[in-house]
């Protein structure tokens, strides 16, 4: 029985710098240190840990972030799940629990960032969870020791999970919704990752491609509303999307 709760205290922050090593891989430099977790708590972030028996096997950090006109908003800057409890709806416990956290101090989104090449993050972000997307930043981190980023720049799409919205209403209680019509799709293999690891100069080329397609249909004024997957390929779809 997974037990979730808010993290408060200096020795729960240590285990979650010694979680960033065990999940990714991180050199000591790239880590968030301990310090950071504390002043998240002190200045209304949210901390929360995942603990089997009594073992955290993970967490997701949540900081206050600000708009302009004066629109606060929480950017949900890290989750990391041990490799034995993924794919286990886990991450969506996490991410669901942050979502009421933040419904009762009357926030209406929370922004994160995701690897595009990251296909199982992209359909559990997009059609799970329910969030649209509209930014694509390149090499948003600079390079990084981590293996699972095979030595790519670190390109990430931006998702705005708008809490309250229909879309988010229905997607994360299980009920249907039905998206505006796709005007533009962006397929990626399914084979990404054995490509970014087997193939680099092939991985690159392919990311670099599918940031220039991103970037055309942003500017064109679409967002992310769908994703589908099949045993070839993982395909975000395009459209117009409801308000919010």
């Amino acid at each position: 029985m997974i037990e979730i709760h808010q993290l408060t205290q200096l020795e729960e922050f240590a285990t979650v710098v010694r979680l960033q090593r065990e999940i990714w891989g991180f050199d000591d430099v790239e880590l968030l240190p301990q310090r950071l977790f504390v002043v998240a708590d002190k200045i209304g972030g949210q901390i929360l840990g995942a603990f089997d028996n009594g073992k955290m096997v993970a967490f997701c950090l949540g900081i206050p972030g600000l708009k302009a006109g004066g629109k606060y908003y929480i950017h949900s800057h890290m989750m990391g799940v041990l490799p034995p409890y993924r794919n286990s709806g886990l991450g969506r416990r996490l991410k669901l629990e942050q979502r009421l956290w933040a419904l009762a101090r009357d926030v209406e989104l929370i922004e994160w960032t995701f690897d595009p090449l990251q296909l199982k993050n992209a359909f559990f972000n997009i059609e799970r969870l329910g969030v649209i997307i509209r930014r694509y930043v390149h090499n948003q981190y600079g390079t990084t020791s981590s293996t699972l980023h095979g030595g790519l720049p670190t390109d990430r799409l931006v998702p705005e999970w708008w809490i309250r919205s229909p879309r988010v209403e229905a997607l994360t209680s299980g009920q249907p919704f039905t998206r505006n019509p796709t005007q533009a799709r962006i397929s990626i293999p399914s084979n990404i990752n054995d490509l970014i690891q087997n193939d680099p100069a092939r991985g690159r080329q392919i990311q670099k491609d599918v940031g220039d397609q991103f970037d055309l249909q942003f500017r064109a004024g679409l967002a992310v509303i769908g994703f589908e997957k099949s045993e070839d390929s993982g395909t975000y779809l395009l459209g117009t999307w409801e308000s919010k």
